[in-house]
């Protein structure tokens, strides 16, 4: 078993821009935290390799990419340069299962790490794990990939039991195999148990802080991972992504405040590293936080600057989803359901983020009634729930089902069947709260249980609607929706006591 080495190289360094951002890249920082990855290439390429593996470490995916390839240039025979430039293609958390134009490259990657070899079993552990995702077969399903990679990196990580980043990097394996359906979060718990004890022995490493922040963000889990939001931001300072990560914790929590403090610093520096997706993703975090503050006059600002930006990719699932869902949630949070309605398709959008926008003109004709229009687009949702799950997008039809749901309910509740708009609201919420968010969101634009304190309000049932409200502000602490609707249900409790 190798001794860990406890060299610890403070990372400061530039790399420039590169047309691959869009792969989920987020940001190309200067100063990154500590990282020790001992290799068996030249001396002279160790400290560069810490680079990458510490760029890898807060998603800066072409910078990763660019510091790997130096290393397989500076050293033609380090088969772990190809392994990093391969990993930089596998997006854990954000898309596991390999989109098709990065699987050739990644994979000749790691063809050409296997060939080159390691003069180490460690190192040849890991060329091998990663060589179970890049498997050459086209009968194994993209779930079976990221399934083998995690038994191998298991294997690598009770062989390597002492070695920071064999265990790291396995619990970042838990988290692309933790399914959003499993409300016990076992893998999460799983990859928490590793990080933590690791978390108090190397305060100053980005991955295992990112990693835990990941696997805290739940409801269930979010105070746990508070400990690391407030600390990822100053172990890696330079990175737009370690800027942003603690507002997942901290939007969990209801602290509004520091989400808002997170998400302006990230969004600047994603701006000022030419990250377009990694400051949308601050925006729409920004704009969530806002809004549950009452502070409209500062969401409006961002939306402007949403219209302002040059064209944008809307073909990267990332930057579609915060430029679609950022003038919605302006629109929805405050009631203006005639600007819902209007809310215009995101042209060249994945369908998934297609669905947001017809979900926003649906609610906003149902509840402006317009009742066949709206039900018009609860068929377009229908469609496009029918048409990924075609597609084994499962997630994503889940979350288009229930859009098409709450559009029918507030459409029943408009044409006046109230048993109906009940009923399909509440199997919404239910169908909701039965799966975790994908952390491209801060959450729901518009939580289905709220929605159900106001359909129950509407309907005059307040005692009911209290419930609800309560439930739903437990599952998302703070959220003003929900504050404003046990406000209302009390009140029209209490008049009726009075009466």
């Amino acid at each position: 078993m190798l001794r860990l080495w406890r060299l610890s190289l403070s990372l400061w360094f530039i790399v420039p821009l590169s047309s691959a951002q869009e792969r989920h890249d987020h940001g190309i920082p200067e100063k990154l935290g500590k990282v020790s990855f001992p290799i068996s290439c030249a001396p002279s390429v160790q400290q560069q390799f810490n680079s990458g593996v510490a760029l890898l470490h807060s998603f800066a995916y072409a910078a990763a990419e660019q510091t790997f390839q130096a290393v397989a240039k500076a050293d033609p025979q380090c088969g772990m340069a190809h392994w990093g430039v391969a990993m930089t293609y596998f997006h854990q958390v954000w898309s596991p299962n390999l989109p098709p134009p990065a699987f050739p490259v990644g994979q000749n990657e790691i063809l050409q790490a296997a060939r080159l070899g390691a003069n180490s079993d460690r190192e040849r552990q890991f060329i091998h794990a990663l060589g179970t995702l890049y498997q050459q077969s086209i009968t194994i399903m993209p779930d079976m990939r990221t399934l083998a990679y995690e038994q191998a990196m298991a294997d690598l990580a009770q062989k390597n039991i002492h070695d920071v980043e064999s265990q790291v990097f396995y619990a970042l394996a838990l988290l692309a195999n933790a399914s959003p359906a499993d409300k016990t979060h076992a893998l999460q718990e799983q990859a928490i148990d590793i990080l933590e004890p690791l978390n108090r022995e190397y305060p100053n490493h980005p991955g295992i802080a990112h990693y835990l922040i990941h696997a805290c963000d739940s409801q269930e889990l979010a105070e746990r991972g508070l400990p690391a939001a407030r600390t990822y931001a100053q172990i890696a300072p330079s990175s737009p992504h370690a800027l942003h990560m603690p507002s997942h914790i901290f939007t969990r929590l209801g602290l509004w405040d520091d989400s808002i403090a997170s998400n302006l610093a990230s969004r600047q520096a994603a701006h000022q590293h030419g990250d377009t997706m990694g400051e949308l993703h601050a925006m729409d975090y920004l704009v969530y936080a806002y809004l549950q503050t009452g502070r409209e006059k500062e969401a409006s600002q961002v939306v402007k600057d949403l219209n302002a930006m040059p064209k944008l990719n809307m073909s990267n699932f990332g930057t579609a989803y915060a430029a679609t869902a950022i003038p919605i949630r302006d629109a929805v949070e405050r009631g203006r359901w005639s600007d819902a309605a209007s809310i215009a398709l995101p042209s060249g959008a994945p369908p998934s983020v297609v669905a947001i926008a017809v979900w926003s003109r649906g609610i906003g004709l149902a509840r402006t009634g317009h009742v066949q229009d709206a039900r018009v687009e609860a068929d377009q949702l229908r469609q496009i729930e029918t048409q990924l799950r075609t597609s084994g997008d499962i997630y994503w039809s889940i979350q288009t089902g229930i859009l098409a749901s709450e559009v029918m309910a507030w459409s029943a509740q408009a044409s006046g069947d109230p048993h109906q708009a009940l009923m399909l609201l509440r199997a919404a919420a239910d169908q909701e709260d039965a799966i975790e968010k994908q952390p491209v969101t801060p959450g729901p634009i518009l939580p289905a249980r709220e929605q159900l304190g106001d359909l129950l309000l509407q309907q005059k049932q307040p005692a009911i609607a209290l419930k609800e409200f309560q439930a739903a502000l437990a599952e998302a602490p703070g959220r003003r929706g929900a504050l404003q609707g046990i406000a209302q249900a009390s009140q029209h409790n209490n008049q009726a006591e009075i009466h």
